[in-house]
């Protein structure tokens, strides 16, 4: 199967996009909370999915989270305490660019957390996340899956790309040599906190398009199925005649002429 073209991939993504601000629509009439994590391999394609979901969604309604490493203080917190805040509230969606797993992935890959931290981790996430669910909170949890030898095609684009520069960190090059020891923690991560209540589901992001479409599918296809109508407001005809801008002493950047 090859690479899906971006002509096809934009066609097959907008109706989708079209469903995904019906069903913003849905939680804002119904005060649902919805919570979507995204996890997975460093260069998979979290952000390039979160921001398909969220390119036409109100940013005051669907809030993307993506948590900087703990402070001194934060580090003293109960782990889970520092995203409590960053959990929505009636109407919301929260798309959360790595979440609470990270203690389960890089923190104990990397040797960031010790062994007793991450045992406690694994007991607790099920628990925290029940509460979250019994509360009313509507979860899922992605893990995005690339093979190594794609990740390493994407870790050199990055390396030799300008504009991606900044998404390449000193610990995205030092975990290169440890993608086995990540495949065994998310193994153990998925046994601890893969149940009924909050299942993981896996997408295949070696063809990052596909990928994108498979996850928001997926979405789409778990959320009830009910629609709100769009608020229709007339546009009535402007009365007066039209004012130019006016600037006052400052003048404007002249129009940006190409050629």
């Amino acid at each position: 199967m090859g690479k899906l073209k971006r002509k096809d991939y934009q066609a097959l993504l907008e109706p989708m996009q079209l469903e995904l601000a019906a069903m913003a629509r849905w939680v804002q009439h119904t005060g649902q909370r919805v919570l979507v994590l995204f996890e997975g391999r460093d260069t998979a394609g979290k952000g390039g999915a979160i921001q398909a979901i969220a390119e036409h969604l109100n940013p005051r309604q669907c809030k993307v989270v993506a948590l900087p490493k703990p402070t001194d203080r934060e580090s003293t917190q109960w782990y889970f305490q520092r995203y409590v805040s960053h959990l929505p509230a009636a109407g919301e969606i929260v798309l959360m660019d790595r979440s609470w797993y990270n203690r389960a992935g890089v923190e104990h890959v990397m040797g960031y957390c010790t062994e007793a931290q991450y045992r406690s981790f694994l007991a607790q996430a099920p628990v925290f996340e029940k509460l979250l669910i019994d509360d009313g909170i509507v979860l899922f949890k992605y893990w995005l899956s690339v093979d190594q030898a794609q990740q390493e095609k994407r870790f050199a684009e990055r390396h030799l790309d300008p504009l991606k520069g900044w998404k390449l960190s000193p610990v995205d090059l030092e975990s290169r040599s440890k993608y086995s020891a990540y495949t065994e923690s998310r193994e153990a991560m998925l046994r601890a906190t893969h149940n009924d209540d909050a299942p993981w589901t896996l997408v295949d992001f070696n063809d990052q398009k596909r990928g994108r479409l498979g996850l928001i599918r997926n979405l789409l296809d778990r959320l009830p199925d009910t629609r709100v109508d769009e608020p229709v407001l007339a546009l009535p005809p402007l009365k007066g005649k039209l004012h130019k801008e006016h600037f006052g002493v400052l003048k404007p950047i002249e129009p940006f002429v190409v050629g």
